[in-house]
């Protein structure tokens, strides 16, 4: 299996999108992704935001289902929700894949109401696709080193604290966000 996802991982570098990288610290480790600006303007610029703000310090992985994906990015660890940037435009139709290791933006119902929240994807989730299932969930991205990291999330016991289910029972907390050169 670890054999697997190293080959994987090397895939996954050797398609990097070459955009702006973010590494991602957490009580877990590290992971790093790098984002795709030439497919996903708007969604790389609104994610660069709360980067560059530094509100996803303190953050936690409050939804973690294994063999789907890690939701993060809108919750401290008393499940107090974060302040938000206006909604943006889903890109969904980019041509990205809800793919293994691949980062999207989460939202409700409404497709254009994305904001800080995103999710990496466990396994191929091609049902989130645009072309599966319009209006899809907006890729931005990919995990290029690190993914282990994300992977370990999955295997960590999860509860349900209020109406928010999946959530793991000790936090997973973003502890440092850098904006590489």
């Amino acid at each position: 299996m670890l054999k697997l996802a190293t080959a994987c991982l090397a895939l996954v570098s050797s398609l990097a999108f070459a955009g702006p990288k973010v590494e991602f610290e957490t009580n877990l480790g590290a992971f790093t992704v790098e984002l795709n600006q030439e497919k996903a303007p708007v969604t790389v610029a609104n994610f660069l935001k709360y980067v560059e703000d530094g509100s996803y310090v303190g953050t936690i992985f409050h939804r973690v289902i294994p063999g789907f994906m890690a939701q993060g990015g809108g919750f401290d660890e008393n499940m107090q929700m974060k302040a938000t940037y206006s909604p943006i435009k889903n890109e969904a139709s980019n041509g990205l894949k809800n793919q293994t290791a691949s980062i999207a933006m989460a939202r409700t119902s409404n497709p254009n109401s994305a904001t800080r929240q995103f999710f990496i994807n466990l396994t191929d989730n091609n049902f989130l696709d645009y072309d599966q299932r319009p209006p899809g969930y907006a890729v931005f991205g990919q995990v290029t080193q690190g993914y282990d990291v994300v992977q370990a999330m999955a295997t960590k016991p999860t509860q349900n604290i209020g109406r928010y289910a999946d959530v793991p029972v000790t936090p997973i907390v973003i502890t440092k966000v850098t904006l590489q050169p």
